[in-house]
C-alpha cells in the first residue's frame, strides 16, 4: 500500500520526529511508513489523516484486486 506521508510532512515542514511525537508513534515508524515497509493500522491511518486534514483514502493508496 502507498502512501502520501512523506510528501504531505515535506509540505508542512514537519520532521519526521514531529509527526511521530504529533501520532504518538515512533520516528522508525514513520520512516518505515514512508518507505512502504509498514502499513499502518486503521488506528494510525485515521490519526495520520486527522493531522494532515484529509480522508484515509486521500493519504493512503490501495494497490490490490480492482475487483474489490
Amino acid at each position: 500500500m502507498q502512501n502520501r506521508i512523506q510528501e504531505l510532512r515535506k509540505a508542512r515542514k514537519v520532521t519526521q520526529q514531529e509527526l511521530a511525537d504529533a501520532l504518538r508513534v515512533t520516528r522508525q515508524t514513520i520512516i518505515s511508513l514512508e518507505n512502504g515497509k509498514y502499513n499502518a493500522s486503521l488506528t494510525l491511518a485515521h490519526k495520520a489523516a486527522q493531522f494532515f486534514g484529509i480522508t484515509i483514502e486521500e493519504l493512503f493508496v490501495f494497490e490490490g484486486d480492482e475487483n474489490l
